[in-house]
């Protein structure tokens, strides 16, 4: 039996306010083209006649096409995915925590908020915030909240006519955006011959201060540079009225050696995938949590969770909160892997991460120097950006052409052509958790096609040579994607 006009529902029992149960009998008589309308098949659905190995391989097979941090070196560049220990997915996967349902009573999902409620302390103490929200989806959805919290602070003061934020021309491209979905004019200030904020383009971009909301940096930046004049460019926003946001997705160089709190910023986002080692990913499993001093905490998201006693509680209304921003509490399961990770490592072991990132990065940095222009000549961190138009000024030879080469050697590429100040960019981010051997191998395919370039160039600018499909129009792809044959 069917219930009338809703077609997708397939049951025998049950009543639906408003609807019609339909006899097995009357159904065999109602026109299916015209019932089904849009989502009938005219034709009878051509299924192949297959073995249960056939299937399974040919899906194995399949699985083995795509390619990610467990196949091999991942060395992305800003938003890297690093390896996800499995422990994480084990307590993840805890009955207590992957069965419970976010509409609970509090009473019944105390483990959960004390869980939600101890990570909020320990994430504050590594970035020197005060609370944190766990609503985001991503770290673009992180930018979103911070910018928000700063824009109900400042119309909270009748502070109405600051409608300027500032941003480096270094920024992730998610900087700019945010600010402008919020309703922020976006004034840029470029960075001087070291790679870092220039202090007199700052104050231009300044003026009076009258107009500025804030500021947006990443530190180190996304030429994984530190910003040796950070504590005055913090100072200079706040003496003329406005907010520091720190973009945290290179949290992970500088985990537990120095804290964004510190360094003068008011809200931070996270980047928990590479930070923390959770899955990647804004549609589906991601989490961008945000982190606020005092001054911004009235305005937080509902719900949050807050002691009661000796139990805890989501508070699901407060006076000057800026609503939801997210349905619930946001990813629950991401923040339980988090919180493994974290206690997985503790307060040594988690500098030692950022060590481990930096020296990563400084390791293939110094292997590969002499064969790609250095995109800047301060020291990096956690990554680095070398140039290619030396060799697409000698040999045709560009960035893309590099990291579809990459390809071949077995490597996911780095992202390229960004951060946009440099051309021909290749930027570089092994993270801590790659071997000597994995780092060496990624060096060398890196040096092997610069020599390529120079003794056959063809054969670079053809790669790569053993994909299915070599070299679609990528913009084409993203812009009119085929999802199905």
């Amino acid at each position: 039996m069917m219930y009338k006009d809703t077609p997708v529902i397939l049951t025998q029992t049950g009543e639906v306010t408003g609807q019609r149960m339909i006899p097995q009998a009357e159904l065999e008589h109602v026109d299916a083209k015209s019932y089904y309308g849009k989502a009938f098949r005219a034709e009878k659905l051509p299924l192949p006649n297959l073995s249960e190995i056939g299937v399974i391989r040919h899906y194995t097979n399949l699985s083995l096409k795509n390619y990610g941090v467990e196949n091999g070196t991942y060395p992305l560049g800003s938003c890297t995915m690093k390896y996800n220990p499995k422990i994480n997915e084990d307590s993840a996967g805890l009955p207590g925590f992957a069965n419970s349902h976010p509409l609970q009573p509090d009473s019944t999902i105390q483990g959960n908020l004390e869980l939600l409620w101890d990570l909020e302390k320990k994430l504050s103490f590594i970035c020197g915030m005060d609370r944190f929200s766990f609503q985001p989806a991503a770290g673009a959805h992180g930018e979103l909240l911070g910018l928000l919290l700063i824009k109900a602070y400042h119309e909270k003061r009748g502070d109405t006519k600051r409608n300027v934020m500032i941003i480096p021309d270094s920024a992730h491209g998610t900087n700019p955006a945010s600010a402008m979905m919020v309703g922020y004019d976006v004034r840029e200030v470029k960075s001087n011959e070291k790679g870092m904020v220039d202090i007199g383009a700052l104050k231009k971009a300044i003026g009076d201060g009258e107009e500025i909301a804030g500021l947006m940096l990443t530190n180190p930046s996304t030429l994984g540079i530190f910003d040796e004049s950070i504590l005055e460019i913090t100072k200079l926003i706040h003496d003329a009225g406005g907010l520091n946001y720190y973009d945290g997705a290179n949290l992970n160089a500088i985990t537990m050696r120095v804290r964004p709190g510190d360094m003068g910023f008011d809200v931070v986002h996270l980047n928990v995938h590479k930070s923390f080692s959770t899955p990647h990913g804004g549609g589906g499993p991601g989490a961008g949590p945000v982190g606020l001093k005092k001054i911004l905490e009235p305005y937080m998201p509902v719900p949050f969770v807050q002691p009661d006693g000796d139990k805890f509680k989501l508070v699901h209304e407060s006076e000057d909160s800026i609503g939801k921003i997210r349905g619930f509490i946001g990813s629950h399961g991401i923040f339980v892997r988090t919180y493994a990770y974290i206690l997985a490592n503790g307060r040594q072991g988690l500098r030692e991460v950022s060590e481990g990132a930096v020296a990563n990065s400084r390791y293939i940095y110094e292997r590969v120097k002499d064969y790609y222009r250095v995109g800047t000549t301060s020291k990096t961190m956690h990554e680095f950006v070398i140039s290619a138009d030396n060799l697409k000024s000698k040999y045709g030879v560009t960035a893309m052409d590099v990291a579809k080469r990459l390809i071949d050697y077995g490597f996911h590429p780095p992202t390229v052509y960004f951060p946009l100040i440099v051309p021909e960019a290749l930027m570089v981010e092994p993270t801590e958790t790659e071997t000597k051997r994995d780092l060496d191998g990624l060096a060398d395919a890196l040096i092997q096609i610069a020599k390529e370039a120079e003794t056959d160039p063809d054969v670079i600018k053809a790669a790569p040579h053993n994909t299915p499909i070599a070299r679609p129009n990528e913009t084409q792809a993203a812009r009119n994607p085929i999802l199905k044959v």
